[in-house]
């Protein structure tokens, strides 16, 4: 329905306001940079960290800043957030209170990175979704004559030992009032009412989202979720349970499985009997083919709102079948570090997809990277290297090194970006991908390093057989929802005694108890991932693969075989001589939090 004049005229001029902003930040960013970073060095003059390396913050210029804070990992901020986590409230990192921490889908010795936060922040997340619109209605105009059917979910959450909140930053965002208590905008007006997208019980959630999206079919101008898998999942979720939907819609009555009384309550104030929709509905789910599906039950989509960068590009040709090719919007670039930015022109390919750091949102340095030569993320770096936002070159590929509001100072986020352009005189930037990552299904990060010491775990089972492991090699399979990992393993058998298939199931599950805590999550409470596979390969199998990189151009001096594989030539050559494959027989060990902590009452 059309918005009234009055209205219109207020989000016509808050949507200029925020182009008017990008504008002049990106105009004038060296001199925003250089006002961020005095800030945050003058509020937290005094925190322990920075006197720790002698910088006296309400003295300290950008110069002295570079010249004596190194460049932090994890690992180094490890030992002060332990210290904040279990109740120190002393003014450790940052002068302000640390409110929560946020989660990252990074890990550290198997569990969540925490990422310190403060009150702040939220406003300063707020502040990039309001640009996300006003930049969208350029390219897709009359987006506020409808809704955007949005699939949002919150995960579990913790409490530290010293009482703080320890949970990812979309649910936090979700939870707070600046999501819950928005004031209404066309422009953010979404199919699912708070109480289906709060509720924690993901089939719940999930089945009452689609419910309310299917019975506002005709209102939805825009669909979405945060990654592509996400939104993948949601369409496998339909193709399961589409006659329940149906059968609601027919009725005006909400499936029993729906027990949540705030979830019934608001999707009873939508739902209502319709025979007509509920037998149109079940004509299109009925047809042999899904393909384009999303166009066809909701016929007036514009566009998916999904992340399909990195290796969420995976998830492509699946979203084109869906949708028949609508296009693909990778709308900002954000992480539990820091919101960075967003995309200017997101009708742009998913490959070519560029996203503008703001440089209100943190204080944002960069690495020169050689990719054929990286530096590990626990290696001290030479401080001279760092370039500034307005510094980079066309191109040029760096990892992203941020200093916060929220207490993290020249932190090496792990990402890798190239300079695609610049808008005005701040850069513009692709991401390429995350630094040391070999697997990803869905909001997990699995590096070579723990994929190692996992495989070494599991190998350990065959030992009484008298077997060992020769190679192996992995990657990521999405060619089924939920996607899962798969390990080719060529064994050497020197026993006489067969291995029985049990064993192999107990090395799968072996490999899953010793990955990252959010993987072991997307298997056991958010079934984003799929059992693990192990294909046992013929003989010879790592030697084939080989030859076949040398017939590519490979040097026999620098070739090793690769912890992970995408080439689907390589992924072919593998399958022609798997002689046997096992699946993880049960889900590993997880609970929400740290493993010694317990969860919020």
């Amino acid at each position: 329905m059309p918005v009234e004049a009055p209205m219109k005229n207020v989000v016509c001029e808050k949507s200029r306001k925020a182009l008017q902003f990008v504008e002049d930040v990106t105009c004038n960013a060296d001199e925003v940079q250089r006002k961020v970073l005095a800030e945050i060095l003058s509020r937290n003059a005094n925190v322990e960290y920075l006197q720790r390396y002698g910088l006296d913050g309400n003295k300290a210029d950008r110069e002295t800043f570079k010249k004596v804070m190194p460049v932090a990992s994890y690992e180094d901020l490890k030992p002060d957030i332990e210290r904040i986590s279990n109740g120190d409230t002393s003014q450790i990192l940052c002068s302000q209170p640390i409110s929560e921490f946020l989660t990252s889908s990074g890990t550290s010795a198997g569990e969540r990175k925490l990422m310190p936060t403060i009150e702040e922040e939220l406003g300063r997340r707020s502040l990039l979704y309001s640009l996300l619109m006003p930049v969208m209605n350029q390219f897709v105009p009359g987006l506020d004559r409808g809704k955007g059917m949005y699939f949002l979910f919150i995960k579990s959450e913790a409490k530290t030992p010293g009482g703080l909140l320890a949970r990812p930053v979309l649910t936090s965002y979700y939870k707070s009032s600046y999501f819950r208590e928005r004031p209404y905008d066309p422009y953010t007006n979404y199919t699912s009412p708070n109480e289906t997208i709060l509720c924690q019980d993901f089939y719940q959630s999930m089945y009452s989202q689609l419910l309310c999206g299917l019975c506002q079919n005709h209102d939805v101008l825009r669909v979405g979720a945060v990654f592509a898998s996400g939104f993948i999942r949601a369409i496998k979720f339909l193709e399961k349970h589409w006659i329940l939907l149906c059968n609601d819609i027919r009725n005006g009555k909400i499936d029993s499985k729906i027990s949540d009384p705030s979830v019934r309550e608001a999707v009873l104030k939508i739902l209502k009997p319709n025979q007509k929709l509920a037998d149109f509905i079940e004509a299109e789910c009925s047809r042999e083919s899904w393909k384009g599906i999303i166009t066809r039950l909701w016929p007036n989509t514009k566009y998916i709102d999904v992340i399909v960068t990195g290796t969420m590009s995976q998830y492509i040709p699946t979203l084109d079948y869906y949708s028949n090719g609508l296009p693909l919007v990778c709308t900002m670039y954000a992480s539990s570090e820091c919101y960075f930015g967003l995309n200017l022109n997101p009708l742009s390919k998913p490959s070519e997809v560029s996203y503008t750091l703001i440089p209100t949102m943190a204080y944002f340095e960069f690495l020169p990277v050689n990719r054929t030569a990286p530096t590990p993320l626990g290696q001290k770096t030479d401080l001279q290297e760092l370039v500034d936002l307005v510094d980079v070159k066309l191109g040029e590929e760096y990892e992203l090194v941020v200093t916060t509001y929220a207490g993290l100072y020249r932190y090496r986020v792990g990402d890798i970006l190239r300079v695609a352009g610049f808008k005005n005189k701040a850069p513009q930037f692709n991401f390429v991908c995350r630094k040391n990552v070999v697997l990803s299904i869905d909001a997990d990060k699995t590096d070579e390093v723990e994929l190692q010491n996992a495989v070494q775990n599991a190998a350990k089972h065959l030992l009484p057989f008298g077997a060992s492991l020769t190679e192996y090699t992995s990657y990521a399979d999405t060619s089924k929802i939920p996607g899962h990992y798969v390990l080719f393993w060529e064994i050497c058998l020197s026993g006489s005694a067969p291995i029985h298939p049990s064993v192999f199931e107990d090395c799968c599950l072996a490999i899953e108890e010793s990955l990252n805590s959010v993987y072991r999550q997307g298997r056991v409470s958010d079934k984003s991932i799929g059992p693990l596979e192990i294909r046992i390969t013929e003989k010879g199998t790592f030697d084939r693969l080989m030859d076949f990189a040398l017939s590519q151009g490979a040097s026999i001096n620098q070739y090793k075989a690769p912890r992970c594989v995408k080439y689907a030539p390589i992924i072919e050559l593998l399958n022609s001589r798997v002689v046997s494959n096992y699946f993880s027989p049960k889900c590993p060990k997880w609970v929400p939090g740290h493993k010694q902590w317990c969860t919020p009452n």
